[in-house]
């Protein structure tokens, strides 16, 4: 079974950066995708980004393209996401999702294996 841990989070000032990283215990199959979304108090929770484990296939919510980049190191079993120029907007929970499929998709109802999430606050 897998088991994801987010860790990275904090308090940034807009304009900003900061890195998540999603720690995967168990094996991640090469068929897998991995992805963050995001959730901001009282809203839904909202797609981020997912790459295939295998790295060939990646996809990006359109409005956040050019300041989010996620990346994974198979050899750490680690997914991160690199976040730049950050803004108030910004400012929700961020989780970590595993897909038993092998292209990136960008509902959430579709991955069954999610992290704890963590908290990122974007001060203006």
């Amino acid at each position: 079974q897998v088991q994801l841990v987010e860790s990275g989070g904090g308090l940034v000032q807009a304009g900003g950066s900061l890195r998540l990283s999603c720690a995967a215990s168990g094996r991640i199959f090469s068929t897998a995708v991995m992805a963050w979304f995001r959730q901001a108090p009282g809203k839904e929770r909202q797609f981020v980004a997912a790459i295939s484990w295998s790295g060939s296939s990646i996809t990006y919510a359109d409005s956040l393209k050019g300041r989010f980049t996620i990346f994974r190191d198979t050899a750490k079993n680690t997914v991160y996401l690199q976040m730049i120029s950050l803004k108030p907007e910004d400012t929700a929970v961020y989780y970590c999702a595993r897909g038993p499929f092998q292209m990136p998709r960008t509902s959430v109802h579709e991955y069954d294996v999610w992290g704890q999430g963590t908290q990122v606050t974007v001060s203006s």
